[in-house]
């Protein structure tokens, strides 16, 4: 009767879909990112015009594929960020599966180029290094597999997330790539640990770690080489990580200048896997300590937003995410002050890469989609049973 005599009320529609995502997103992770792609610029543009001079190019032909890469890794981070966690999952799975294949495949159509490993696919145009996109989908995949392990009645699924790292580590290791297999294993260990693992079945599987390592130590002989310049008390000065060694102790507190860096005409990969070495020269240790502050934030608030989050999909899967996110650049920084031994691996969004940069804004876009604010209650509330 209200109806005939004043109509109907209209349908309130649903909020628009940007505002709704800026509302809900982590705009303080968002800005951490894009900070990091602007100092990646920003050092392209001092680490790479020597490469280009040296392959007869553009002085800044590299830092427009950069910028060129970079910007379809931003897209594909705003659109993977929009998603709901139930497409993230179905982007993962089939975005897994078709860089399992092409991990498998890397034997037979891959190729090397002059560098000893077999982890790029040439396109003639560009490259494509399947392990790159593996990484975030594997733990997408393997986190929804332990989650359905914790359902009364679920698979077995520790065990067959287990057995597919087994799988991804050996395929890695056969390029050889210890990093990115070293990277995978810590990954699933971090969820397999947030999911309930038992602290002696993790002890278990750090010294069947070592044990590998002994073992690829004795029978790879690029493996040993690393090793044991790792080991080395002595720096050779006219290998990388020597030139990367004088590069930081040359720059000091505030570096010698924009421009003025020398490491940069020596080092090779001075645009991608030393890339802090040239930071570290030219800007010197404001800058350095300022990008591991970015990437300690981006980590910390995800891992702090994640604690607020019911879904154990959600939950495990943003963890390792995350946690792959940090520890891919702390590996790339303690390589170059020698921390650690080299590994070949880039820093996220600030290495020059197309394979590194777009996957790693379907990761980071991953992560940002599962951080975003969903209406629910606090975990406190639920374990004292007030949330309803």
């Amino acid at each position: 009767m209200t109806e005939m005599v004043y109509g109907t009320a209209p349908v309130q529609g649903g909020e628009p879909v940007l505002p709704k995502w800026w509302r809900t997103v982590d705009t303080w992770t968002l800005s951490f990112i894009l900070i990091l792609f602007g100092i990646g610029i920003l050092l392209g543009l001092a680490a790479s015009p020597p490469l280009a001079e040296r392959n007869g190019l553009d002085p800044f032909h590299y830092v427009g594929r950069q910028a060129f890469f970079g910007g379809l890794a931003l897209v594909a981070m705003f659109l993977t960020s929009l998603m709901s966690p139930v497409m993230v999952r179905r982007l993962a799975v089939i975005g897994f599966l078709g860089a399992f294949v092409a991990l498998a495949l890397l034997p037979v159509l891959g190729t090397d180029f002059g560098k000893g490993a077999v982890r790029w696919y040439s396109l003639g145009f560009a490259s494509v290094q399947p392990s790159e996109f593996l990484k975030p989908a594997f733990m997408i995949v393997a986190a929804w597999m332990m989650a359905a392990s914790q359902e009364v009645g679920g698979p077995p699924g520790k065990l067959w997330s287990f057995a597919l790292a087994v799988a991804i580590v050996l395929m890695l290791a056969m390029q050889p790539d210890f990093g990115q297999a070293c990277l995978v294993l810590f990954g699933w260990g971090v969820m397999y640990f947030v999911a309930g693992a038992p602290m002696l079945l993790l002890i278990g599987m750090a010294g069947a770690v070592i044990f590998a390592g002994t073992i690829a130590y004795e029978n790879s002989e690029h493996f040993a080489r690393r090793i044991d310049g790792f080991l080395s008390p002595e720096v050779d000065p006219n290998t990388q990580l020597g030139y990367a060694t004088n590069a930081i102790q040359e720059g000091g507190f505030f570096g010698v200048g924009v421009g003025e860096g020398q490491v940069k005409w020596s080092l090779p990969d001075a645009h991608t896997d030393f890339i802090i070495a040239v930071a570290a020269e030219e800007y010197g240790l404001v800058l350095v300590i300022c990008i591991i502050v970015l990437y300690a934030a981006i980590v910390l608030r995800s891992l702090q937003r994640l604690t607020r989050e019911r879904d154990p999909f959600i939950r495990l899967a943003g963890t390792g995410l995350a946690c792959m996110f940090g520890v891919q650049a702390m590996i790339n920084m303690g390589v170059a002050v020698r921390l650690l031994p080299a590994k070949g691996m880039t820093l996220p969004f600030v290495s020059y890469g197309g394979s590194s940069l777009i996957a790693g804004g379907i990761a980071v876009g991953m992560l940002l989609a599962f951080t975003r604010s969903r209406p629910q209650g606090e975990i406190g509330d639920i374990l004292r049973g007030r949330f309803r």
